[in-house]
């Protein structure tokens, strides 16, 4: 084998074998304006037969670019969030970006400002908050940033570009779904109310079991886990007198399923149980689980999409929605007789 087969091919190779000059080349790996679509044409295929990668950090020079997107997420252990994550870092492969990714936990001293610093720091291109707390927004509201920042979340903002499932779709349909089984006493175990998602489910669920006339009835402010709703439904000391209970994750549905089966509640004879995420699991809980699915593989390519958009300078939408679907199972039925709230 020859000393140059062996070498990686490099852009002096790609420039004689297109017959062009070396500023042409790098114009078109760079997406220039100005380069003729055949002559730009003719650089790419010599650039796919050689199977050409451009130096990163040649063309981070020329471009003022990293192609690097910086990821904040709030939890590392989250169905979502994690989720997300992948999704992300697949579409950022596709786009030839990178992802850095740091994860913050309630047990770390890093704070969501600290992270982006750190991040901002590395020279990311873009930045994508994934899962995030009211409060770490606050925080990173008060930073002056000058790349794009993308937050998942769903309600609007002046400041940064927003994804995200669409949560008040999901609750709505899960409250009607339950309202159409005769259920006219739901209670709702939120997630924690500082996580935005949480939040918006909670407003959602109150605003339409109003409008089905439910009642009023206070929610009960969960930690997404399993523990805590299979402690709260192991702890009720009678047969509670609401019919149904929608819980804000799949997890913590799992957790009440137990705990009520310990009290000799059945669910969903005596009790109706639902959640929202749809895990991939919970088509074998016992029951199965009626829930909500969210598409976080499309919320991570999404979220991808609208900042590869504001990085090429092209028009994008303030705010992306995911659609979810109602996903019915065993879990839930209409109330026993007697039992209509």
């Amino acid at each position: 084998m020859s000393t140059e087969s062996s070498e990686k091919p490099n852009i002096r190779q790609v420039a004689s074998i297109a017959g062009v000059s070396h500023m042409t080349v790098s114009r078109v790996i760079n997406g220039h304006p100005s380069v003729r679509e055949e002559t730009r044409q003719r650089v790419l295929d010599v650039i796919g037969k050689l199977n050409y990668r451009p130096n990163s950090a040649a063309r981070a020079l020329t471009t003022n670019r990293t192609r690097r997107i910086g990821v904040v997420m709030e939890s590392a252990v989250e169905f979502g969030p994690t989720s997300t994550l992948r999704a992300v870092e697949l579409a950022a492969r596709r786009a030839d970006y990178s992802v850095t990714s740091i994860a913050i936990s309630d047990d770390e001293t890093l704070s969501s400002a600290e992270a982006v610093d750190t991040l901002i720091g590395q020279g990311v291109d873009a930045l994508c908050i994934i899962a995030p707390r009211s409060s770490s927004v606050s925080a990173i509201r008060k930073i002056s940033i000058c790349i794009p920042v993308l937050v998942v979340k769903a309600e609007r903002d002046a400041t940064f570009l927003t994804v995200s499932v669409d949560q008040k779709l999901g609750t709505e349909l899960m409250v009607d779904h339950l309202a159409g089984l005769g259920h006219r006493d739901v209670l709702h175990i939120a997630g924690p109310l500082d996580w935005l998602d949480a939040r918006s489910r909670e407003r959602s669920f109150h605003v339409r079991a109003a409008s089905w006339g439910m009642r009023e009835r206070p929610i009960v402010v969960g930690d997404w886990t399993g523990d805590f709703g299979y402690h709260f439904a192991r702890g009720l000391r009678t047969t509670p007198e609401y019919t149904a209970i929608f819980a804000a994750n799949d997890e913590m549905a799992l957790g009440v399923i137990h705990g009520l089966r310990e009290r000799g509640i059945r669910v969903p004879e005596d009790m109706s149980v639902v959640g929202f995420d749809d895990l991939p699991v919970t088509r074998h809980f016992s029951p199965p689980l009626t829930t909500i699915r969210q598409d976080f593989h499309a919320l991570g390519l999404s979220a991808m999409d609208v900042l590869h958009a504001a990085l090429d300078g092209r028009e994008i939408p303030r705010r992306t929605r995911i659609p979810v679907e109602l996903v019915v199972r065993e879990s839930s039925a209409p109330p026993r007789e007697g039992r209509h709230g």
